[in-house]
């Protein structure tokens, strides 16, 4: 329905106050608004008109023309007060809502959803929404884990542990280990900068253009990063950096060194090379604990900041952006700091596969 552009009937007195609020620098600016709008409305402007002029919709004009024409100058200076604007529902529903999303699934899903869950207790996905926010419920959400069965992982979590929390003296403690197939990708078309109001933008597809292993070692004191990028990932390689540590590293200082079980770390060529460098002590985690390694962490680091969006024509590329990161670290380093004591995580441990028993 159109709106009638009669001018508003306002006295003296409320144009003066109406006024003062308006350049008044203390007003709130939704009270200067409202005003705003009485006194155009008063000068005859349509709702059109007045939104128009005060940078607001037809439907808030209209609203507190009307609002003034019915209650006065008062009305523009308080909000209506804000009820409930949905039903109470009833404490059963939500027990309910709660036991069925814990105990249950949908008919043709692993999980619920709002409107599923919705549809099948006859509610408001709104309800659920909120139901589902009180009581701490994700169903959308889940996390990964293992759990090590590694016959002697309290021995090796509480040497890896004790290396991290009080580490020998006149000696180094490395975490050590190798990223393997990190792929040289070049995107099929130029990418998009980010712009306010919108991210950058990449193609989904790519050309491969070879890859890399990085191996490296992580000075859990001081931060600081040994890295080597080579074209395989045997034992051959991890002798080629053990080798390259050796010549990195102050010569009358132990080397304790935490790796993993992968095979490459065991070989027969990798132990004589062992026993004729005593100075290499190697300090194995429990299998599936690749947690326990620090280097893990800083292979995430990057990964996120520089190869997961870089663009690389060649290996060659990749291999230089490696090399790059890596001196950059090493020129401000920040280590990781261990917190958890060895009995920490066994009593963590213990709980879960507690937890996991009594699911069978």
């Amino acid at each position: 329905m159109a709106m009638s552009t009669v001018r508003l009937a306002v006295t003296p007195d409320d144009r003066a106050e109406l006024e003062r609020l308006v350049r008044s620098g203390k007003t709130e600016q939704q009270v200067a608004l409202r005003a705003r709008i009485v006194l155009h409305a008063a000068d005859g402007l349509s709702a059109i008109q007045i939104a128009e002029a005060v940078s607001t919709s037809r439907q808030t004009a209209t609203e507190w023309r009307n609002r003034y024409a019915a209650e006065g100058l008062a009305c523009l200076l308080r909000n209506r007060p804000r009820g409930r604007s949905f039903p109470a529902l009833a404490t059963t529903i939500e027990a309910a809502v709660v036991e069925k999303t814990l105990h249950e699934q949908p008919v043709a899903g692993t999980h619920w959803s709002c409107r599923s869950m919705a549809a099948a207790m006859g509610i408001s996905k709104n309800s659920v929404q909120r139901i589902w926010s009180a009581h701490g419920l994700k169903p959308h959400l889940v996390k990964t884990f293992k759990l090590s069965t590694d016959p002697q992982f309290v021995e090796k979590l509480t040497d890896v542990v004790g290396l991290y929390l009080n580490p020998p003296e006149h000696a180094l403690v490395l975490s050590i280990d190798e990223k393997s197939q990190i792929q040289a990708l070049d995107r099929t078309q130029p990418g998009l900068p980010m712009k306010k109001g919108r991210a950058g933008t990449m193609t989904h597809d790519y050309k491969r253009n070879g890859t890399t292993t990085l191996f490296a070692a992580l000075d859990v004191l001081k931060g600081e990063v040994i890295g080597q990028c080579l074209p395989r990932h045997r034992h051959q390689e991890f002798l080629t950096f053990l080798k390259t540590i050796d010549n990195q590293t102050p010569a009358d200082l132990e080397l304790h060194c935490i790796v993993d079980n992968y095979a490459t770390h065991n070989k027969q060529a990798v132990q004589e090379w062992l026993a004729a460098h005593p100075r290499f002590q190697f300090h194995f985690i429990p299998t599936s604990s690749s947690w326990l390694n620090l280097i893990e962490r800083w292979f995430a680091e990057i990964t996120n900041q520089r190869i997961r969006r870089g663009v690389f024509r060649s290996v060659k590329d990749l291999e230089g952006a490696i090399t790059d990161y890596i001196h950059h670290n090493n020129a401000n380093p920040k280590p990781f700091t261990w917190t958890q004591s060895a009995n920490e995580i066994v009593e963590k441990v213990n709980r879960g596969k507690a937890t996991l028993g009594t699911l069978h």
